[in-house]
């Protein structure tokens, strides 16, 4: 009956599937919706938090677990035909792409913004926005193909990253 019981809290997990190549010590980016804020996991420790900005409403921002598919510097803003590097640009200076609802990387991501006192708000179309300096950081630092894990959770980050065994 225990076990029973101990498979189905598994199951029950909102980190279950889990994807079979998220192993232990491998890099991930853990967006929490609940508190705005972004952890990079590398080698089984946190190596910072920073504050982020998510979708206006909780369904903008999907859940899960995703896969790093395209990164670009100064990306180009498609929807106003605003060029990379402009100050205009609302993306910032980086864009890091994932595949969330079965999009291609070019949908949503992790981006900068031309508004920082954006950041820690429920403001974004779906993306999510951080600082510079944190964005520029984790773009020279995180790999194609690495993976992102958005939740809604009272969990810490290391109870996150522990839950699905990268620490």
């Amino acid at each position: 009956m225990q076990l029973l019981f101990a498979l189905l809290l598994f199951i029950g997990s909102p980190f279950w599937p889990f994807d079979e190549e998220v192993l232990p010590g491998d890099p991930l980016i853990i967006v929490n919706k609940r508190t705005n804020e972004l952890a990079w996991i590398n080698e089984g420790k946190v190596r910072f938090i920073t504050k982020v900005a998510t979708g206006k409403t909780d369904e903008m921002t999907p859940e899960g677990l995703f896969t790093i598919k395209v990164k670009a510097e100064n990306p180009y803003y498609r929807k106003a035909n605003i060029p990379g590097g402009d100050p205009q640009n609302p993306l910032g200076s980086r864009w890091i792409g994932f595949d969330a609802l079965g999009t291609d990387g070019r949908i949503y991501g992790l981006h900068g913004t031309n508004n920082p006192t954006s950041i820690g708000k429920y403001i974004s179309e779906g993306c999510i926005r951080l600082p510079k300096t944190q964005l520029e950081f984790l773009y020279d630092n995180v790999l194609m193909g690495s993976k992102v894990l958005v939740v809604n959770t009272d969990q810490t980050f290391e109870g996150v990253a522990y839950e699905i065994g990268v620490i």
